[in-house]
């Protein structure tokens, strides 16, 4: 058994607790990453406390002097932590206490944990997310002018995993750029849901002291307080939100991921990735290894469960507050340290991508990439469209036995196919006028994904406009 029941607490009870549920039902060991939170919110809450009048501003000093002092105890690994004490809220109210004597037992007055850990986790993710928002803004800037500069690289698009059509290495960058513009979109948008206060909500019901929510507020740069005291202390939807963020971001970090492992294997060849960014073979002295992109593709099944965590700890809670939602800091921490890490490789590696255009090229050349640049010709010389694609089909099973790609062709072998056929068609089969006939808005020409990529530089520009 423990010596002694929790002074916070343990007035009604008649007994210590057992030293495992003590143990068991401590959160301590990870909720200390909550500490700056917690003190932050605490200032906040003394200093509205005095004026209001429940606290004298001698009360108040003395109270917010020894948090900051606490502070730089905690920052400089000074500090004792308790597991007894159960929580980082407790653990620094009693050092408190400690410090200051009976005033520091004065500050939790008009509040609850309840309340206290619901501001301190949505302060901790509003910083987060601030940090996130950085990196992604910095990985798009290296798309966008890895794009810019590639605009003209023609590599094969696929489909199916199977050559279609030729595009740009720029095109196909943008392409990554849009995945990951909705991500920082859904992410700003989670952070204006994230940026309303509880505290004040105290354990469910509110409370009888003459609190102004509004000035707390104000003190902690949230947008408003909570409407409603049950669900303010309850709600973890913020969370749930941003974990299916993380989720959605990491399934497109994957599936860039899966892409740079393709090209960078000797059967793709089509870019580089600098040593830094890969490791080797403690056998295979010739292997480079991309084990940055592996890695994160595999950290994306790791943010999956924390969604699913989250959404099933709160599946079947009644209000308000319950012991269950201890459980709601671990998967969250983890999913923002693994969402920042991943975001940190990716923007420092993708700039530094260097792309093997002659590999890139012959890639698309060698497969019959252009066939459907053929079909449209045939069409526009007033061949049906289902004809057209007869007429392909049967160039390419030609080239297929002859092992000779469509511009490869001589004009009197095309004609074997279809007497339309004329000298021009040639302007159309090559990989260049390929790309530069899509010549419209989201489309392959150079001159599109050029302007595609300064849209995308204006539209980051205005998003790092609002934050700040």
């Amino acid at each position: 058994m423990s010596q002694a029941t929790n002074q916070s607490w343990g007035g009604r009870f008649s007994e210590p607790t057992d030293a495992f549920v003590e143990r068991f039902t401590a959160s301590v060991t990870f909720d200390q990453r909550l500490a700056r939170q917690d003190i932050q919110g605490s200032i906040a809450h003394a200093t509205m406390l005095a004026r209001v009048g429940v606290l004298t501003d001698d009360e108040r000093d003395a109270i917010i002097t020894g948090l900051s002092e606490i502070k730089g105890e905690i920052e400089r690994g000074e500090f004792d932590w308790s597991v007894p004490l159960e929580d980082v809220h407790m653990n620094i109210e009693a050092r408190l206490t400690d410090k200051i004597g009976i005033t520091g037992k004065k500050l939790h007055t008009g509040r609850s944990r309840n309340d206290q850990v619901a501001t301190d986790i949505r302060l901790f993710l509003r910083d987060e997310i601030d940090v996130i928002d950085a990196e992604l803004v910095r990985l798009r800037e290296g798309m966008i002018e890895l794009a810019d500069r590639e605009a003209d690289t023609i590599m094969p698009g696929f489909t199916h995993l199977q050559t279609a059509q030729p595009v740009t290495f720029g095109h196909h960058l943008l392409a990554w750029q849009e995945m990951v513009a909705r991500d920082h979109e859904r992410l700003l948008d989670c952070r204006k849901r994230i940026n309303v206060m509880p505290l004040g909500a105290a354990a469910l019901a509110g409370t009888t002291y003459p609190i102004d929510r509004h000035v707390t507020a104000e003190l902690l740069g949230f947008e408003r307080p909570a409407e409603n005291s049950l669900d303010a202390v309850s709600d973890r939807d913020f969370a749930i939100e941003f974990t299916s963020f993380a989720s959605i971001l990491l399934m497109h970090l994957s599936r860039m991921s899966e892409e740079l492992v393709l090209w960078t294997s000797a059967q793709f060849d089509f870019i580089d990735l600098p040593d830094r960014f890969c490791t080797g073979s403690s056998i295979m002295p010739q292997k480079k290894n991309p084990d940055v992109p592996e890695l994160v593709r595999g950290k994306t099944g790791r943010i999956y469960g924390h969604l699913m965590s989250l959404l099933t700890l709160m599946k079947s809670q009644p209000l308000a507050y319950n012991k269950d939602n201890q459980e709601d800091k671990e998967p969250l921490f983890d999913a923002v340290d693994t969402v920042r890490d991943c975001l940190k490789a990716f923007a420092d590696m993708v700039p530094a991508i260097e792309p093997k255009k002659a590999s890139m090229f012959e890639a698309a050349r060698r497969g019959f990439s252009t066939a459907t640049d053929l079909a449209d010709y045939l069409v526009r010389k007033g061949v049906a469209f289902r004809d057209a694609h007869e007429i392909v089909g049967q160039s390419v099973a030609y080239g297929l036995k002859t092992e000779k790609d469509l511009s490869e062709m001589t004009l009197d072998e095309l004609q074997q196919f279809s007497a339309t056929i004329e000298q021009d068609v040639f302007e159309v089969l090559t990989l260049e006028g390929s790309v530069a006939a899509r010549n419209h808005i989201g489309g392959t020409a150079p001159d599109q994904v050029r302007a595609a990529a300064q849209r995308a530089r204006e539209a980051l520009t205005a998003v790092k406009g609002e934050a700040q």
